[in-house]
């Protein structure tokens, strides 16, 4: 291993740099591949580099530029997440889910911030200006590990909704209320403390509020009279959240978080103009900035003064804040009242992991803590007990990401909150040959759902049992406000080719471009100068690629929607021979679950059930001959 260590021993900043974007891009890709929390592995990444390698960040900072350099960086990309984050909390979301938020938000942040200080404070005998501190940062959560793992575990969509809305809102105020034991902590008396805590607050929401409002409204207008190139609508975005969140610091310190978050939150509940295409852009800023933080910051912490100074310590605050704060405080804030059930609080007693701002604030005041005792505002023990703020709350993190990221999916599961693999089908149309299709896989445990303009569709579909709802697939209610718990793909066939583009550009965000099918449109042979680009639609589905006319024709010639399981016995090239005029619309497995089947099928395993669509006389001879294979295999 000696050798990997010379190598990367003098490098260049430059390299540095490139090193540190492929691990975070790598950390990413191995998360997603073997479904494990992203945190998880940019912190073991972030570690490794730095013991496998000995690259740190504090090889090319000095301490006094790594204070007036990178901790302005990093609060300025925690800016730009929660700003990220305040775009997707639209407030339709809190009509089931309002009270819970408000009471996590305000009942909860007291408790999860008393009994962190208690735990300081009485257990570890810190100084009380410590242990304030690091009771407001710690009742964070956070957008940087919350927004991942609701991804990975897809709740219900209350339940994602407390837990989205408690993440981002309560980041600011965790920011604030450290900064207002900070102010307490170098006033000295008590009354001057108190009189330092009520103005720092009043002066911070105030800032914070009209800042985010005056700006937002500024971003508003400008984009709605197309002052700004739609080229330029990102950069410019930025460019604001820079001058909102440097603005408020500038006139009450710390505020800026507040003020981006707001803004976001502004931003995203408006009706003047569209933020969907900027929303995207943070998204795919949002997964670099936390790649690069997170090895970065990690990768600061010296390993061995973790396991040898603070490792006990931090161990034992880990498993007080997972087994004893964090259920008090669900199970306190939710106390006398009926919004949420037993079951919904359990689940949000086990998931509070800690992210980018925890550390990133937990940073920022430990230097300040510092400083304060250099300038004789507190004591040099109080100095001591605040460097090591930052090595305990990084325990804290890989901890909690760690602990709630392997926990939080199967207990979703097991409280029936989430789907284990949501592979449900979301139809967009409920013709004829839709409401088939859909039908066969409900009956046969599948979950789906049905999305019609047309009254009669919709109505001849709850006729046959299957959900439905008379929507418009582009309508904001369906995006957000309707629960797609356990839908995990689209197909859109509606009558309307343009309509099933668009459908399919409006969901690839939501389920995935891979998840996103449409049924062939009619000009799909023809000429280029006629047809809609092909990166303008879904995946096309079904063998021998038919359009919705063909599909809904044979339906009406009496086709009907046969299932049938390929074995050893029964092969798919037997299924074959014996049904010449087929059309194999959906496949499923244990192994990949539920899926359309691809225009280019070739071939079918054995196990893997086929759902085809077939004359009616045809799917009678299908019975047949599989009856007398089980009964030849029988005898045998």
């Amino acid at each position: 291993m000696s050798f990997l260590i010379h190598d990367f021993t003098g490098i260049s900043f430059g390299i540095y740099l490139t090193i540190i974007l492929g691990l975070g891009i790598l950390a990413q890709w191995s998360a997603w591949r073997f479904k494990l929390p992203s945190i998880l592995l940019l912190l073991a990444f972030g570690f490794g580099a730095q013991l496998l390698f000995s690259i740190s960040i504090n090889d090319f900072l000095t301490e006094e530029l790594g204070n007036t350099l990178l901790l302005p960086v990093v609060g300025l990309s925690v800016a730009l997440i929660l700003f990220e984050g305040g775009l997707t909390l639209k407030f339709s979301e809190l009509k089931e889910s309002g009270a819970p938020v408000f009471r996590l938000c305000t009942i909860g942040v007291l408790i999860a911030f008393t009994l962190t200080t208690a735990i300081g404070m009485y257990l570890f005998h810190w100084d009380w200006r410590v242990a304030t501190i690091l009771g407001s940062i710690l009742v964070v959560t956070g957008p940087t590990v919350i927004a991942p793992l609701i991804r990975h575990i897809k709740p219900s969509r209350k339940v994602g909704s407390i837990v989205k809305w408690e993440g981002i809102v309560v980041d600011p105020i965790g920011a604030i209320m450290a900064v207002l034991m900070f102010q307490a902590a170098i006033a000295g008396d008590w009354d001057s403390a108190r009189a330092a805590i009520i103005e720092s607050l009043i002066k911070t929401v105030i800032v914070g509020l009209v800042f985010a409002f005056i700006l937002a409204k500024a971003i508003e207008f400008a984009l709605k009279k197309h002052y700004i190139p739609d080229f330029l609508h990102s950069v410019f975005i930025i460019s604001m959240i820079a001058i909102a969140y440097t603005a408020s610091n500038a006139v009450v310190h710390e505020s800026g978080l507040l003020t981006v978050t707001v803004m976001g939150i502004a931003l995203a509940n408006q009706k003047s103009v569209s933020v969907k295409h900027i929303l995207e852009f943070k998204e795919h800023l949002r997964v670099l900035i936390i790649s690069l933080l997170f090895l970065v910051l990690s990768g600061r912490v010296e390993t061995e003064k973790l396991t040898t100074e603070v490792l006990e310590q931090g161990l034992i605050l880990l498993a007080l804040l997972i087994l004893v704060v964090r259920p008090l405080t669900i199970f306190g804030a939710n106390l006398f009242t009926k919004k949420t059930t037993f079951k919904e609080q359990v689940f949000l007693a086990s998931l509070a992991p800690r992210g980018i701002v925890a550390a990133a604030v937990t940073s920022i005041f430990a230097l300040e803590l510092s400083q304060a005792a250099s300038e004789g505002k507190v004591t040099q023990e109080v100095a001591q007990q605040a460097e090591s703020l930052v090595m305990l709350t990084f325990i804290v993190i890989v901890g909690t990401v760690a602990f709630y990221g392997l926990l939080a999916a199967p207990l979703a599961n097991r409280l029936g909150l989430a789907s284990k693999n949501p592979r449900g089908v979301l139809f967009a149309g409920a013709n004829i040959w839709c409401r088939q299709l859909a039908k066969a896989l409900h009956d046969d445990g599948h979950d789906v759902l049905m999305l019609d303009t047309n009254y009669a569709n919709i109505a001849a579909a709850s006729m046959d049992g299957i959900p439905a709802k008379r929507a418009n697939i582009l309508s904001e209610y369906v995006e957000e406000e309707l629960d797609l718990t356990g839908i995990g793909q689209l197909l859109a066939g509606t009558n309307n080719d343009e309509v099933n583009s668009l459908a399919a550009r409006e969901f690839t965000h939501i389920f995935g471009s891979a998840e996103i099918w449409q049924v062939a449109p009619m000009d799909d042979n023809a000429h280029h100068t006629n047809a809609v680009a092909s990166h303008q639609r879904g995946r096309i589905p079904f063998t021998g690629r038919p359009n919705r006319k063909e599909l809904e024709s044979r339906v009406l010639n009496g086709g009907i929607i046969k299932s049938t399981t390929i074995s050893e016995q029964f092969t798919y090239e037997d299924f074959s021979k014996g049904t010449p005029d087929h059309i194999i619309l959906f496949l499923n497995s244990d192994e990949r679950g539920l899926r359309p089947a691809e225009e280019d099928l070739k071939k079918v395993s054995a196990g893997v059930t086929i759902y085809t669509l077939v004359p009616c006389e045809t799917a009678t001879e299908i019975t047949k001959k599989i009856e007398i294979n089980k009964l030849k295999n029988t005898q045998s």
